[in-house]
């Protein structure tokens, strides 16, 4: 039995931190997982950067708001859904992700908690699991799951690497290079056909 493991930003939304950065105008808020590969001191960077900022949940939810699905993310994805199971595991946080998936179709997701003052003050963030993206895929295979796995980021590469197949999306050329075994792709239907060609 199979199931399909998807990262969230960068293969089928676009970088919630980059639009917030565009809308902000803080260029420090463009650090994605595609700069740096640890998540936890990423987090801290950006969290201290909202506080320098007095920027809260509420004016990232404000963002979020106006951010739509990637040109065919809905519809790669409905595709899939009829092929075979699909989990969007990702590093975001439910408070940013409800909006993106109800316009995503309610796809299942996992993902991370944020911690919010009463005042909206991002304080920090509760990970689901340590190492969460292959914990999650190694408890699917203990189940009795074979996954496929894509993602675009440095946080996704042990769930790509550790399942049946995995495969590279809308990825750096930097991480191409360096993960030059794994199959990379640009387009929704390179993907899909990957995908099945595996299932």
């Amino acid at each position: 039995m199979n199931v399909v493991c998807l990262d969230l930003e960068g293969v089928l939304v676009p970088e919630i931190w980059i639009a917030f950065s565009e809308e902000t105008g803080i260029p420090e808020l463009r650090r994605t997982t595609r700069d740096e590969p640890d998540y936890d001191k990423l987090m801290k960077f950006r969290i201290g950067i909202l506080k320098e900022h007095g920027l809260g949940l509420k004016e990232i939810q404000d963002t979020i708001a106006k951010i739509e699905p990637m040109p065919g993310a809905r519809e790669f994805l409905d595709e899939l859904r009829e092929l075979t199971q699909v989990i969007i595991i990702s590093d975001t946080f439910t408070q940013f992700a409800k909006p993106l998936m109800k316009k995503l179709g309610w796809p299942t997701i996992f993902c991370n908690e944020l911690i919010v003052a009463e005042n909206g003050e991002v304080t920090g963030f509760k990970m689901r699991c340590e190492k969460s993206k292959l914990t999650t895929v190694k408890a699917l295979q203990s189940c009795g799951f074979e996954t496929i796995a894509s993602g675009d980021s440095f946080n996704d590469l042990a769930m790509i690497e550790a399942g049946k197949a995995g495969f590279l999306f809308k990825t750096t050329d930097a991480i191409k290079k360096e993960y030059a075994h794994i199959p990379a792709f640009e387009t929704y239907d390179e993907l899909l056909n990957a995908i099945k060609g595996v299932l």
